[in-house]
């Protein structure tokens, strides 16, 4: 079968690999469509220690059970259209047995630890059904909306981390993917403001295209005045960071309101992680500060209900399809900033 096969950094290649075989416990899906996360940019450029390399890459896939072991666990049939909380947990750690599959101390990821999506099959392995990481899809939905799950829910978890309530005001700074997914989902959750904040003038006028009340540029514009405005001089209920820098994520804590909430969803590079924050803004104004990070099965139900549901716009999100040769020509576009999602065709 057809496969991209991450080896090292600048080594990605796209290769005829062996078809995997249905192992005992397992399922043997028929890939149809994976779609390209930042991280495999990341990956790509500056490598992963995380990859068990040679190792296929993609985490963000949806595809048809083709086979099923007698051994397997769920209610599943051949036919069915699958997508997975694809970070596979152990199920025995302390945050496993509290529910934090996310945070589990023994991650396994698709694409990292066990062969991902970017091919023409994919064996789903036994710890992934024990664990419930396997998630039906409507047969409605297209594959090339279907592998969008996998993000969403990530979003969909930041929805939860933030308790975003009827009638919220959230600002979203950062305006890639992620950033339109959180604010998206945040309005699905009941948001009735939107700001975005965004440097790139291209992914401003991406976003200038979705349901968003006010896109914001900083490096231009008051930020902070323009929060105070839209609030009634209070500040957000809630601000997201979903861009990987550390001036928005030290500025967020004086952009909310006091008993607001801040989320630093975008991760920073090892040893340039450190902030610089103003405890006396958080202290005084009863500020809760969270992260959030990956999402557990549950959140992928809940991102499938959008999806299938279209009260997110995916034909929106998935900007552009490719085949799954052209992934060098998928990572163009992603720097670029041209593209949001980018999803190869199995």
């Amino acid at each position: 079968m057809k496969a991209i096969v991450y080896y090292a950094p600048n080594d990605i290649r796209v290769e005829d690999v062996p078809k995997p075989e249905c192992g005992d416990g397992e399922l043997l899906v028929k890939a149809d469509a994976c779609a390209v996360c930042g991280t495999d940019l990341k990956s790509r450029m500056h490598g992963n220690p995380r990859i068990k390399a040679p190792l296929i890459m993609g985490h963000e896939f949806t595809g048809i059970i083709e086979q099923i072991s007698p051994s397997a666990t769920g209610n599943f049939h051949v036919g069915d259209r699958i997508v997975m909380a694809t970070s596979v947990s152990c199920g025995q750690c302390y945050y496993c047995r509290r529910g934090w599959r996310n945070l589990c101390e023994n991650i396994a990821p698709m694409g990292f630890s066990y062969p991902g999506g970017m091919a023409e099959y994919v064996a789903i392995p036994v710890a992934a059904l024990k664990g419930g990481h396997v998630i039906k899809v409507p047969p409605h939905v297209e594959a090339k909306y279907a592998a969008l799950a996998e993000p969403v829910s990530c979003a969909v978890n930041c929805a939860s981390q933030c308790n975003v309530q009827s009638g919220d005001t959230v600002l979203v700074i950062g305006a890639g993917p992620m950033g339109l997914l959180n604010a998206v989902v945040a309005r699905a959750a009941g948001a009735s403001k939107i700001i975005l904040s965004e440097q790139n003038p291209l992914r401003r006028e991406q976003a200038k295209t979705f349901n968003i009340d006010l896109v914001v540029d900083p490096e231009t514009e008051d930020l902070t005045n323009i929060v105070r405005q839209a609030t009634d001089g209070v500040g957000a209920d809630i601000a997201i960071v979903a861009a990987p820098a550390i001036p928005p994520q030290e500025q967020a804590l004086s952009l909310v309101r006091k008993q607001g909430t801040v989320c630093l969803f975008a991760s920073l590079p090892v040893g340039k992680s450190t902030l610089n924050i103003d405890s006396r803004i958080l202290h005084y104004g009863e500020i809760r500060l969270v992260g959030s990070s990956d999402s557990t099965p549950e959140h992928v139900s809940k991102a499938v209900d959008l999806i299938e549901s279209e009260k997110i716009p995916v034909k929106k999100i998935a900007s552009h399809v490719l085949p799954l040769d052209q992934i060098e020509r998928a990572f163009e576009l992603m720097i670029s900033g041209e593209a949001l999602r980018v999803v190869l065709l199995c």
